[in-house]
Formats: C-alpha cells, sequence, structure tokens
C-alpha cells in the first residue's frame, strides 16, 4: 500500500516533468515573465524599469549582466542596512555562504521562501519522480536516506537573516515529512567535519540507509571510515541500499572507487546539479549520465557562447538559440533574486528535445596560458582513459601552467592523490598526454614539436594530502573543494608549499 502511495505521489510530479519536456521554450517564457512581474516592485527592478521590459528580448537589451562583484551592493542594502524589496518583492531571510573551492571569502547568495518551495524542493521531488520513471521498481523510500551536506552551523545576523551552507539551509527548512527519512538535523549540522564523520557512522551503521545525497569526495571518506571501523561490507550493512544521488564535483574520478567499496551490481549512481544559487539538473535516465535541464523552478536561463566570456556585456542566447555540442556559461534570473546572474559554470547540451547537457567546468577554472583551452571535461576524460591505462585510482587532482623559462618551454603541471598509484608513471603521463590530444584539438596543436607547450608533469602526492591541506585552511568538510584547474600557480604552489612542510 505504502509502494503504490509513493508510486502514485512519484507519477503525480512526473508529470510537471512532462509538461516542461514537451512546452520548453514557453515554460521559460512564462518564468520570465513571472520574475519581472514581481521584480518590478523591488529596488533593482524599478532601477532597470522591469515593468517596461515586454519580452526575453528587451530584458537582454536593457539588463546588465551581473557578476558577483556587481551584485554585492545590493546585498549589502539587504545585509547591512536591513533594507526589503531590493532585489525580490518578499523578504530574504537566508543567505547561502558559497565557499565552492578554497578561496578565503564567502559568496552571500540570497534564498527566498519561493526559491526553496518553487525551487530547490520542487526539483528534488522531480528528481525523484525521474528516477522513479527509470526504475520502477524503487524502493529507496521504505528507509533511510543517508544525508552527507555541509559543515557550516545556521549563522543570526540580526533583522531576521540568518546565514549557512546552502545544504545547511536546505536541511533546516525541509518538510517535517522529508526529515524522518533523512539524517537527523542533530548531526547534519555538527559545526566539527571529524565529530560529524563519527556521529554518521553511529548512525548510519543502526539503520536501514536505501540511498546516499552528498558530495563523491567527502561521502567516500564517510564509507571507508564505516568499512573500517566496522570490518564489514557496505552491502551486509545495508542490504536494501539502492542509489547514490550525488553532485558538486564531477563523479567520474571517483566511479570506480564506488564501484569497488559498493560491491552491488544494481546500484545506481544518480547525477544531479543543485547549487547555492538554484537546482538546475537531474539525470534523465539509467543508461547516460546527461542531465534535464530544470525549466519551471523559478529560473530564468541564458547561455553565453565561449567567445563572449571575457566581454563586460556578452551577447547572450535564449533556450531557443542553443546548439548541441557547444560550450555556454549560465546565466540566470531567479525567485532568489538573482537578476542575469553569471554563475560561473559551463555546459554543453547534447539534446534539445528534451534539452539534456553535460556540465564541463567554469569559466574561471580552465588552463589556457599557452592557447590550449583545457576545460574540466577534457581533463576528466583523459584521466579516467590514463587510469584505465595503467590500473590507476584518482583521490583528488588540481593542475595549472608552468610558464615558459629560459631553459623550459610551457607545460602543464598535475598534483594527484592516487587512491591506487599507477603501474608506471610515465606510462600514465604518456597515456594523459595522448589522451589530452584526442579531446582536445587546440591541445594537440600547442604540442606538436613540444614548441609551446611540453609533456605533462605529474607528482604523486602522499595519500590523505588534500584533506589534511583543507584541514589546516579551515576548508575540511562540506561543499569545499579545491579547484582542479586553475590558469595561475596559486593553488598548486601553496599545496606543494604545505606539503615541504610535511
Amino acid at each position: 500500500m505504502i509502494a503504490g502511495i509513493a508510486h502514485k505521489y512519484l507519477d503525480f510530479k512526473y508529470r510537471e516533468v512532462a509538461r516542461f519536456i514537451e512546452n520548453p521554450v514557453d515554460t521559460q517564457e512564462k518564468i520570465l515573465s513571472y520574475l519581472l512581474g514581481n521584480g518590478s516592485q523591488t529596488f533593482i527592478g524599478q532601477q532597470y524599469r522591469f515593468s517596461e521590459l515586454r519580452n526575453k528580448d528587451d530584458y537582454r537589451k536593457k539588463v546588465p549582466v551581473f557578476h558577483y562583484e556587481d551584485l554585492r551592493p545590493y546585498l549589502d542594502k539587504i545585509l547591512v542596512d536591513k533594507q526589503s524589496n531590493v532585489l525580490w518583492n518578499k523578504p530574504v531571510e537566508w543567505f547561502a555562504m558559497s565557499s565552492g573551492t578554497t578561496e578565503d571569502k564567502s559568496k552571500y547568495i540570497p534564498v527566498t521562501k519561493e526559491s526553496l518551495t518553487g525551487g530547490h524542493y520542487k526539483c528534488g521531488e522531480q528528481m525523484l519522480a525521474i528516477y522513479g520513471q527509470a526504475n520502477h521498481k524503487a524502493k529507496f523510500f521504505f528507509g533511510k536516506t543517508l544525508v552527507l551536506g555541509g559543515s557550516k552551523q545556521i549563522n543570526n545576523i540580526g533583522g531576521g537573516v540568518f546565514t549557512g551552507d546552502i545544504s545547511a539551509i536546505l536541511i533546516k527548512n525541509l518538510y517535517f515529512w522529508a526529515k524522518r527519512s533523512r539524517t537527523p538535523e542533530s548531526i547534519s549540522l555538527l559545526p566539527d567535519w571529524e565529530e560529524k564523520l563519527q556521529a554518521l557512522t553511529d548512525y548510519a551503521v543502526r539503520n536501514d540507509v536505501r540511498a546516499f545525497m552528498g558530495v563523491p569526495s567527502w561521502l567516500l571518506v564517510l564509507l571507508k571510515k564505516i568499512k573500517t571501523d566496522t570490518g564489514r561490507e557496505l552491502t551486509d550493512i545495508w542490504p536494501n541500499l539502492e542509489v547514490f544521488f550525488h553532485g558538486g564535483v564531477s563523479f567520474t574520478p571517483f566511479e570506480e572507487q564506488y564501484r569497488k567499496i559498493i560491491q552491488k551490481p544494481d546500484m545506481y549512481y544518480w547525477e544531479t546539479y543543485n547549487a547555492s544559487e538554484g537546482f538546475f539538473g537531474v539525470q534523465y535516465t539509467n543508461g547516460s549520465k546527461d542531465m534535464l535541464l530544470m525549466l519551471d523552478s523559478g529560473i530564468y536561463y541564458e547561455f553565453v557562447p565561449m567567445s563572449e566570456w571575457d566581454k563586460e556585456n556578452p551577447q547572450t542566447l535564449t533556450l531557443d538559440e542553443v546548439k548541441t555540442g557547444e560550450n555556454y556559461a549560465i546565466l540566470i534570473s531567479t525567485n532568489g533574486g538573482l537578476w542575469r546572474y553569471m554563475i560561473g559554470d559551463t555546459i554543453e547540451f547534447t539534446s534539445t528535445h528534451p534539452y539534456l547537457f553535460r556540465i564541463t567546468g567554469r569559466t574561471k577554472h580552465f588552463i589556457n596560458a599557452f592557447g590550449e583551452e583545457l576545460i574540466i571535461d577534457n581533463a576528466e576524460k583523459a584521466l579516467a582513459e590514463a587510469c584505465k591505462a595503467t590500473n590507476a585510482q584518482i583521490t583528488e587532482y588540481t593542475a595549472a601552467p608552468v610558464y615558459f623559462g629560459d631553459d623550459n618551454t610551457g607545460a602543464h603541471e598535475w598534483l594527484i592523490e592516487f587512491a591506487t598509484e599507477p603501474d608506471s608513471l610515465p606510462q600514465f603521463i604518456q597515456s594523459l598526454d595522448e589522451n589530452l590530444k584526442k579531446v582536445n584539438s587546440d591541445y594537440e596543436a600547442k604540442r606538436s614539436y613540444n614548441l609551446s607547450l611540453g609533456e605533462p608533469i605529474v607528482h604523486s602526492l602522499p595519500k590523505g594530502t588534500f584533506n589534511e591541506w583543507l584541514k589546516s585552511i579551515g576548508k575540511l568538510g562540506g561543499q569545499n573543494k579545491v579547484p582542479r584547474l586553475s590558469n595561475n600557480r596559486d593553488y598548486v604552489e601553496r599545496l606543494q608549499e604545505f606539503v615541504k612542510s610535511k
């Protein structure tokens, strides 16, 4: 009976998904109208005369593109001056502290009641509905979901305004009925990472866990701890384990380790794309990691072609103008109070009916010191092939350029922490280089005859290095992560200095 009710509810939620799949452009135009209608009553809406904007062309011509630095003065009106109706015509009670990478300063992303209920939570339900459509025998809802979220506490900064990690905000505001099936709030919101790991371990081994939600890198740490502490196989502890809904970082470097530690052939791994700014995508089928763009969650999308990324006022494309196989930066307007906001992530559409995509990287996380335009998607594919060729497994990595010197050409320097060392590091380097050439013609051209770009330089770091370094700078756990690629040497050199000091 319970299974029947659950599946009927998931079928009902999937009908919402089916509607925006069949009417994607119309859905987006309705979202824009809804946003402008509410936004016209705000400070920013009056500044840019939202009430006079008649269509999407008016909107992209008359409202500038905002980066976080452009948004900050508006946020100060709310956070410091305690003004209302600045970015949204309803109270903004929450701000997600988005650290993302290891950068020192947090960003404060506004989160409204509308963006929670009509965005994050709505998409969460639709995510389960999409998964249910693909897996009609799903039974995860009979057990517990182990959620490994951020480590930041909720902070009251006065005036009825609170800040915290987006996962903490989601947990704090979650519907009471949904909380019953998840990790208790008293554990999920523990600020100390190591204390949280132990509490999660104690909780998990006593419960019928059937689903995981979290960032692959940090959940893997937890699962290894549980296996070590108990001396048992995870499938013996949780025989009904079914699915891992993961996001935050690419799953590719961790996939083999997960399949090794969870020896269950019918275990599902489902990609999600949920950020502080909104819930953007969900894996659509079992057979592909391509994600469905969530089109009816209070977010209006525009897309910036790669040739426009560095321009102050880039030309943008709307949903009906994008093509498959092209790299786009995402520009969003939301019922959280973000307007034509550049979030920094890049995607490539693999289908336009329905609109399926995959994340390719970030506008700031790439290497282009020599015209090679190396993006994270290229790196992930090449590393995966190099691991296959040498029986290696990677835990973490970061890479940056080595600039021209008197005695050397340029190169890419890779700091890699291996879970399993390659059979031969020189062979790993050769395979990495060859596969980067296969997936990136610009890299291949710059590698010709070693004239402007030499063979990759790869350093194998001791196990635990990345976590120890993150701990040393107060960034261990939660959603913190080291940038995979950087166009400067800041992170690489800081990490190398840390290794030397050890």
